[in-house]
């Protein structure tokens, strides 16, 4: 193939493009990751190789086979406490091993597709898991930085602070507060300076310094190259229980860092959605080939993949090539690596450890009111080990959980002669001791009004509840229940109880009947109203009792379809509304009914607006349109629609907008009616003079019932209604 063939000519720009983009971004990925990797790695007690054969294959096999484009991962400060608990309690071997089972488990649970049911542990558990890491990893490091060693627990790390305090080391100290300040003040330095990663130059800040300080500081040891440390994992020689709560362990908060870092990174890419079980796929096998090499486990890091991202990264090229530079670093400058002071990498974990205690989160637990949640999180993770610390948060989280959604108020009042009780929230056997307890204290022989606003009613609860009604019944009081909520207690008696469905709600108030054979719809209908909506609406109607104060006069059509306080969201006292076939207005005061409404609205209720609605699939509209003739009075009443429908067929610009809609004829004819109706009223001597006076609005609306919208229509063109004032927006052709 030559360079003047055309499928070469399409390839090459091609990836000349993904390299413009990933290229340059792995290069930032390496420089982040490196200082990282080699951190965590002295951090947990592993050979430093360790973190560089984790980042690389992290780079190289979890960026192959993942089910995200632009993740990056690599040994991780999460894992940092349970694989330096592990490499204590069965050597480094032995904790390879468990990477590889840890790996495993990964892939068992991308393959069982289980993924997405991962991110369904609540995000407070996570945060405090992730802020108790940061506070043991603080700890540890703190010691190591003033020139001593990491102690095995958070405890010993506290009490024995003082004695370290007493036999500082200056020259680690000082070194390791140089990196702190480096990577804390590297925010505030120009957007040109801070293109370099900060925990790279803090690194090589350090180590420079390291070199002419006059005090000895402490180095990383490294022994021999990269390929040095390969070792095979070794099968342990016993507590088997202990082995597999580490894998499980580990498996568990590398998928979970994963998933989440998966999600965020989606985020920031609109467009792009990472496959969560593919992922936990590429994970796992990641891990397995980590272990069998001598490597940490790895886990799809936050901080490097929002780096990927921002860098500018398009595919999973630039993760793989950071796991590229990574081996090369490793390989060709080892030596660089055994210059490196202990107390920088432990300046770096300090910062990244205190990094993981966000602000945002302790302010998020104390709003939503899970504050309790993630300071046990955070105490258990620091003072017994990771796993407890997530199993007692996701058990906090769920009992509160629970409580705050079987808690339910019951209250008891006198209203106008009669005591009302209200429930609401779920009604089971655990409210039963607060229901009799409030029911105890309504005096024998009163009338009650049990008002039920529950999604949930279980039978213990709709026994207790009976049981006290027979008994006041029998002092000589009334009982009346009202169910307003989702759940029916006559539901009980059919079966097992089951949380009501708040749509139920919905369909009752705005359902039409269920007719039947045997019942009469209007008492149904009134009976209904009695029982779950008379006691709601009765509040909104004490103001009204002496008079109204409605906003619009609301002219519509007949049709039993338009609801006009379902479609604009109203109720009582908001509409005073007037009705007639094909909301017609005829002109001159023809029609005495209507003449009379314009008067009473506009001159004594002053109504501040005037709108006429039509709607879809009208029969005055049809009958008019086909001018048909019944030799009934329907006739004469439909000849005052004449005038719309010449105005139609000389081409009205409502009918032109409408067509343009893909609205048939008819409903273009019904359109146009609502325009010619708002000229009518503008005409209108009351109309008017309210107009002119009390700056009346005159508005035009048409109602689709195919699809239940309602349509703005003004003068030469129809549109959707946008927010409260009424922006009409153009409907799309």
């Amino acid at each position: 193939m030559t360079d003047t063939d055309p499928a070469r000519r399409t390839s090459l720009p091609g990836l000349a493009e993904v390299l413009r983009h990933d290229l340059p971004a792995s290069v930032v990925v390496f420089l982040v990751a490196l200082p990282l990797s080699i951190g965590v790695a002295v951090a947990t007690g592993a050979p430093v190789t360790a973190g560089l054969l984790a980042a690389v294959v992290g780079g190289l096999v979890a960026g192959l086979l993942g089910g995200s484009s632009l993740q990056v991962s690599g040994p991780t400060a999460s894992l940092t406490v349970v694989v330096a608990q592990a490499i204590h309690q069965f050597g480094w071997a032995a904790t390879c091993f468990i990477t590889v089972g840890a790996g495993v488990l990964q892939m068992l649970f991308g393959l069982s597709r289980i993924a997405r049911a991962a991110l369904a542990i609540a995000p407070v558990v996570v945060h405090g898991m992730l802020a108790g890491i940061g506070v043991v990893i603080a700890l540890q490091q703190l010691h190591v930085l003033l020139g001593g060693q990491s102690l095995s627990s958070s405890w010993e790390s506290i009490t024995q602070l003082p004695h370290q305090l007493a036999s500082v080391n200056v020259g680690d100290a000082f070194v390791g507060g140089v990196v702190i300040a480096i990577l804390l003040g590297w925010r505030y330095l120009p957007s040109r300076v801070r293109m370099v990663p900060a925990p790279l130059v803090a690194v090589v800040v350090a180590t420079a310094l390291a070199m002419v300080v006059p005090t000895s500081v402490e180095r990383i040891v490294l022994s021999g190259s990269l390929f040095d440390d390969l070792a095979l994992p070794q099968v342990p020689g016993g507590g088997w229980g202990a082995v597999a709560l580490a894998m499980v362990t580990i498996a568990l908060i590398a998928s979970v860092e994963t998933l989440l870092s998966a999600v965020a990174v989606d985020r920031m890419s609109p467009g792009r959605r990472t496959d969560l079980d593919r992922e936990l796929i590429g994970q796992g096998v990641a891990n397995v080939t980590s272990g069998m090499l001598g490597g940490l486990p790895v886990a799809a890091v936050i901080v490097r993949s929002i780096t990927n991202v921002k860098a500018g990264a398009r595919t999973k090229l630039s993760t793989m090539l950071s796991g590229v530079w990574v081996l090369v670093f490793a390989v060709a400058l080892v030596e660089l690596v055994r210059q490196i002071p202990k107390a920088a990498l432990a300046g770096l974990l300090i910062v990244i450890g205190l990094g993981l205690i966000k602000l945002a989160h302790i302010r998020l637990a104390r709003r939503t009111g899970d504050l309790i949640v993630y300071a046990t999180t955070v105490l258990v993770v620091v003072f017994a080990n990771l796993l407890l610390g997530m199993l007692v948060g996701l058990a906090l989280a769920l009992a509160l959980l629970l409580w705050r959604v079987a808690k339910v108020a019951v209250t008891a009042q006198p209203v106008g002669g009669r005591w009302v009780v209200g429930v609401d929230g779920p009604l089971t056997f655990m409210a039963v001791p607060r229901l009799t307890t409030v029911l105890s204290e309504i005096p024998a022989g009163a009338g009650v009004t049990v008002e039920l606003a529950v999604d949930f009613v279980d039978h213990a609860a709709s026994d207790a509840l009976h049981e006290w009604a027979s008994e006041h019944r029998s002092t000589g009081g009334t009982v009346d229940f009202v169910e307003m909520g989702a759940a029916r207690i006559a539901d009980l008696a059919v079966g097992p109880p089951a949380r009501g469905q708040a749509r139920r709600i919905l369909n009752d108030a705005l359902g039409p009947w269920r007719r039947t054979a045997r019942t009469d719809p209007i008492a149904a209908g009134v009976a209904a109203y009695h029982r779950g909506h008379a006691h709601v609406v009765r509040p909104h109607l004490d103001g009204l009792r002496d008079g109204q104060n409605p906003d619009s006069l609301f002219i519509t059509c007949a049709d039993s379809r338009i609801v006009p306080n379902v479609i604009t969201s109203s109720g009582p006292g908001d509409l005073f509304t007037v009705r007639n076939i094909g909301n017609l207005i005829p002109a001159g005061g023809r029609d005495t009914s209507m003449e009379a409404a314009l008067v009473y609205a506009l001159d004594k209720l002053d109504v501040r607006s005037v709108v006429v609605c039509g709607h879809s699939g009208c029969g005055a509209m049809d009958a008019l349109f086909h001018e048909r003739v019944t030799g009934s009075g329907l006739d004469a009443w439909l000849a005052h629609g004449r005038p719309t429908l010449d105005r139609f067929r000389a081409g009205h610009p409502v009918a032109a907008a409408a067509a343009a809609a893909g609205f048939a004829e008819v409903d273009q004819l019904g359109m146009v009616n609502v325009a010619v109706q708002l000229e009518v009223l503008s005409r209108h001597p009351v109309v008017r003079c309210g107009i002119e006076e009390r700056g009346v609005v005159l508005s035009g609306l048409f109602f689709d019932i195919a699809t239940a919208s309602v349509i703005e229509i003004t003068a030469d063109a129809i549109g959707e209604i946008d927010g409260a004032t009424r922006q009409v927006t153009a409907l799309p052709v």
